[in-house]
């Protein structure tokens, strides 16, 4: 019996996770098969064919899998984030990196056995990126993909060795082989700034702070931001980050002429961010109570990334600048949320 072809989604059950199951679904042009290490949301279970609570260490696991589908695009959302990571580095290190080269090896079989060349969409990290002071990064122009990259947490170093791999599995894999098996794997990556979701809950990354603050307040409940009000990173909305993994899962090979692409929309403060929120929660509480640690890491991102081989080679362009993310995306849905 030959196999059903499907895209598989790792942390189906993440922020990003929840979104794509539903474009895909609605897309409906192929089946998805969701796993994660929680059971999947009871809203997204009727959008796929296959779900699975488990561990992508779990290799039998994903094994199984594979031998009843046909995996032709896998999307490697599972990680362990900044916060978090920093707390266990070394859990972190297994489930982003090690899990990482089990999939990226999977993906390289399922090229093997069909023949064509298995896309990998890699979600990559501003996190990447490691500026050594405020002065220097005050004086820096929007980034490109390779400046700048010496993280100071476990995510971010994660996160370029990962780059890394992607690239060996997409260009150099097997290339000592007598018999190369000359199909590799289609390693695709975009490296996304701080995310914000008007339908999930913040998950504790250290780019949360917008996110947590806009949540807080839809809710009625007092925030203390963990960075100062100066502190100016990068920004999009969920919506446009689902948005850009399909359009790059949907690009033309030839027309990619790098592994790893920035993407961004808007940069704001938290001080910024702060008044956007209170111009539709009048009666917010917000104030700021730094957090030395999270600070500094915060400190060592760019304020803006340079997105332009990501225009040029496959047509990224926002749909949600700062003014529209607010007034008709983020504020309308987070405010029905809560009622």
């Amino acid at each position: 019996m030959a196999r059903r072809p499907a895209v598989l989604i790792t942390g189906a059950n993440g922020e990003v996770g929840h979104g794509l199951i539903e474009a895909l679904a609605a897309r409906g042009d192929c089946d998805v098969v969701a796993v994660d290490l929680h059971p999947l949301a009871k809203s997204l279970r009727p959008l796929v064919v296959n779900w699975q609570a488990g561990d992508i260490l779990d290799e039998q696991l994903m094994q199984r899998l594979v031998t009843e589908y046909e995996v032709t695009t896998l999307f490697h959302l599972a990680a362990l984030l900044s916060t978090r990571a920093e707390y266990s580095p070394d859990i972190a290190h297994e489930v982003n990196v090690t899990g990482t080269l089990h999939l990226l090896k999977l993906a390289h079989q399922q090229s093997s056995w069909s023949g064509r060349r298995t896309k990998f969409i890699f979600p990559s990290s501003i996190a990447a990126y490691g500026i050594q002071s405020l002065e220097e990064k005050a004086a820096l122009p929007p980034l490109k993909e390779w400046e700048q990259l010496a993280p100071t947490t476990m995510y971010g170093c994660n996160k370029v060795y990962c780059e890394h791999l992607g690239r060996y599995y997409a260009q150099h894999y097997q290339q000592l082989a007598a018999r190369p098996s000359g199909v590799g794997v289609d390693f695709r990556s975009v490296r996304f700034p701080g995310l914000i979701s008007a339908e999930t809950i913040p998950s504790g990354g250290t780019s949360d702070f917008g996110p947590e603050m806009l949540h807080a307040a839809a809710k009625g409940e007092p925030y203390a931001c963990f960075v100062r009000p100066d502190t100016t990173i990068p920004f999009m909305t969920m919506s446009d980050a689902v948005r850009a993994l399909l359009m790059l899962h949907r690009a033309p090979e030839e027309r990619l002429k790098q592994r790893v692409y920035n993407i961004t929309s808007f940069s704001i403060s938290a001080d910024e961010f702060r008044l956007e929120v209170l111009k539709a929660f009048p009666g917010a509480e917000i104030c700021f109570d730094p957090h030395a640690q999270r600070q500094a890491i915060v400190d060592t991102w760019p304020r803006t990334v340079d997105d332009e081989p990501a225009r040029r080679d496959w047509g990224w362009q926002p749909e949600h600048p700062v003014e529209v993310a607010f007034a008709e995306y983020l504020v309308p849905r987070i405010a029905a949320r809560y009622g």
